[in-house]
């Protein structure tokens, strides 16, 4: 029989060398929507691993991405509505995706707030170090 650990309870492995680089904080802190558009907030760069957090408002300019990376991407407060390769999806709190290389991909339509989580996989390490997640001088999204 499998027990469950109680709610709070967590097991964290830290290697004794990464101790001067961990950082603890919360996924729904900072979370306050822009008023038009989407912040990107880049949680993690490791190797050609980026992961951010996506505040999305409700105002939003439809940009089809088409990205250099992969993407897997969960939704997890608020509601979307994504179109993949011409089809649409409507996401709730918990459903994710993912996303290859290549595949265009539009954001229609979000709930005020929606908090996403976004993990970017790039093709080679040097792809993550020159990646910007946040949006450029015209507002788009630039990854890769």
């Amino acid at each position: 029989m499998t027990q469950k650990l109680p709610r709070r309870s967590r097991i964290i492995v830290v290697k004794p060398e990464s101790i001067s680089r961990m950082q603890i904080d919360n996924l729904f802190t900072h979370t306050e929507p822009p008023h038009e558009g989407e912040r990107f907030d880049a949680l993690l760069r490791h190797k050609n691993l980026v992961v951010e957090r996506i505040v999305s408002s409700s105002v939003l300019a439809s940009r089809e991405y088409v990205q250099a990376q992969d993407e897997w991407v969960v939704l997890l407060r608020g509601e979307a509505v994504l179109n993949v390769a011409g089809e649409s999806r409507t996401l709730t709190p918990g459903d994710y995706l993912f996303l290859p290389a290549g595949v265009p991909h539009t954001v229609e339509r979000t709930s005020h707030g929606a908090v996403w989580l976004a993990v970017h996989l790039h093709p080679a390490p040097s792809a993550a170090s020159d990646m910007t997640p946040y949006p450029d001088a015209s507002g788009a999204h630039r990854c890769g």
